[in-house]
């Protein structure tokens, strides 16, 4: 059964902000010879690693709401400078908008159940006369 990881989005204000984050680390990677991959780092490792793995997402949240996700590559061990044993969660590079959802924060991550999961935002779902401007802070108080 796939699970999905929520963790907060600490220093992002906006969907479009984390997206130029994953593009730059993504060509970050290209360039040094590496599959593209945005990543995640975590002090605790998911014991259900393979659950999330096995089709699961990193779904962000970023200013109290749920609004993106990415799908997880893998989640390796790795020790960071100070020699502190820490998890890594490789992301896709795609970042895919969703249909926010107000989040408390917590620390480190969590579990989502695939059916608690918010669906994808699609575009073309809103009237196409409401001003994009308008759309964005309705998204943004969760009421669309």
């Amino acid at each position: 059964m796939t699970v999905h990881l929520l963790k907060l989005c600490v220093g992002v204000s906006s969907v479009d902000e984390l997206k130029d984050i994953v593009a730059d680390r993504a060509a970050e990677r290209l360039a040094s010879g590496l599959e593209p991959a945005s990543w995640a780092k975590t002090r605790m490792a998911p014991k259900r690693a393979d659950e999330v793995i096995d089709g699961g997402s990193l779904y962000w949240v970023i200013k109290g709401a749920i609004q993106a996700r990415q799908p997880v590559l893998s989640i390796e061990p790795f020790t960071d400078a100070s020699g502190i044993g820490r998890y890594q969660i490789f992301l896709a590079p795609v970042v895919t908008p969703v249909r926010p959802r107000p989040c408390r924060p917590f620390q480190g991550w969590r579990y989502l159940r695939e059916g608690d999961a918010p669906a994808d935002f699609v575009i073309g779902e809103l009237d196409d006369q409401m001003p994009a401007q308008m759309r964005r802070e309705l998204m943004e108080l969760c009421l669309i």
